[in-house]
């Protein structure tokens, strides 16, 4: 079977991968050259040798960062809920040659509040919005990262503004209309036809939300991604006050005998 027949057979493709013959998996994205044109903008802010470290890929799709990553020396485990994007991201895992350094997992955010395992980098890229559940997806995450968290999301036109106050008073609730306030639209029905996109936050509202994780962002290298680091000490941090409703919150209920 030839290269092209095998990316048809396992199309639809939603990232744009450049195998090693010349051929990519979808030319025509509506996107552009995707995730590429992202890449390119990232890639500068991370390690060119990355041996020796750890690499979680949450939302993996058909592995462009993964083999991005495993190319450059790491241990990547690369994760997705749809067996779909994972048989591309094998596939194309073998094709470039780093399928040694990729393990790959069928799994969810949530499921990662179990593994009490730490990655030096972690990849939160195009999944938050898709969450029912965000804050606690992200406060799991947060648990995740040993040193650098790469976060991206789909976000709500921003409009730039002061810092929000460290207390609002009862009766003074008018800033929270404010367009500059954090806020996280909530998405009913459908956008861009899919019933998955749940959330839009503005950048204003992603920033808070990072910090009320423990995390605080660094670097802004491209437009809708953040650079983080750990610091659970912020005074929002839910690690430094209710770190108990987190962990009653990931516990698994136990099972009712009749």
């Amino acid at each position: 079977m030839s290269f092209a027949e095998q990316i048809e057979r396992l199309g639809p493709w939603f990232h744009n991968l450049h195998l090693p013959n010349g051929e990519q998996t979808c030319p025509t994205h509506p996107l552009g050259d995707f995730p590429a044109f992202k890449w390119r903008a990232l890639s500068e802010h991370l390690a060119r040798d990355l041996t020796g470290k750890s690499v979680l890929d949450i939302g993996c799709n058909a592995g462009f960062y993964s083999i991005e990553l495993a190319r450059r020396g790491a241990a990547v485990t690369a994760m997705d809920v749809d067996e779909h994007y994972l048989a591309q991201a094998r596939w194309a895992a073998e094709v470039c040659g780093v399928a040694s350094r990729i393990e790959f997992q069928l799994g969810n955010v949530y499921g990662l509040a179990g593994k009490r395992k730490r990655w030096d980098i972690v990849l939160f890229l195009g999944v938050f919005y898709h969450l029912r559940y965000p804050l606690l997806g992200l406060d799991i995450v947060s648990r995740c990262v040993s040193d650098t968290l790469v976060f991206q999301s789909l976000t709500a036109p921003s409009v730039a503004g002061d810092d929000t106050p460290l207390d609002l008073p009862l009766e003074t609730r008018a800033p929270l209309s404010e367009p500059a306030w954090p806020k996280l639209s909530f998405i009913e029905h459908k956008l861009a036809g899919d019933m998955t996109n749940w959330w839009a936050p503005n950048s204003a509202c992603i920033e808070a939300m990072l910090r009320s994780s423990g995390l605080e962002v660094y670097e802004r290298p491209c437009d809708e991604f953040y650079l983080c680091r750990k610091n659970p000490e912020l005074p929002s941090s839910m690690w430094s006050w209710n770190e108990p409703e987190y962990l009653a919150a990931v516990s698994a209920a136990s099972p009712t005998t009749r």
